[in-house]
């Protein structure tokens, strides 16, 4: 099944000290439809990865990219307009472009399922589909001793 990926889990695997990289590491690997990042995201990637790592981790993520570990579809014209309509409908959560961008790409990969830490924003937002989203790795089934 498709997977959406948000900038935290990429930017938290470039960080070794960070205690879920294994797990993140572990989803990404195991995922066999394919990983997504929308274009808006893959800029907050990259901005994010500077500040905190430096040039190597962003040049090291570009290269993910150029090697198309992730597709990285873009937003048009009529995407742009949902946007701006799902902004204005959870004004109070002051989403984003990269947010909104996981949620209407969600609607057009038929997809549910987001890697992310943001469970406040997307467990308050209905994917266009209807029902809810699947956050990993909080959705994943807790292993004894967790």
């Amino acid at each position: 099944m498709t997977l959406l990926v948000d900038a935290g889990p990429l930017v938290a695997v470039a960080d070794e000290r960070e205690p879920r990289r294994g797990q993140i590491l572990a989803l990404l690997r195991s995922e066999r439809k394919g990983l997504f990042v929308p274009a808006p995201v893959t800029a907050e990637i990259d901005y994010l990865l500077g500040r905190r790592f430096g040039p190597p981790a962003r040049r090291a993520f570009l290269r993910d990219l150029a090697e198309r570990r992730f597709e990285t579809p873009g937003l048009d014209a009529r995407d742009h307009a949902q946007a701006l309509e799902l902004d204005h409908r959870y004004a109070d959560l002051d989403l984003g472009l990269a947010d909104l961008s996981l949620v209407l790409l969600a609607h057009k990969l038929d997809t549910r399922r987001i890697l992310t830490f943001d469970e406040r924003h997307f467990r308050a937002v209905r994917p266009l589909q209807g029902g809810a989203f699947t956050l990993l790795p909080a959705d994943l089934p807790q292993q004894p001793g967790d």
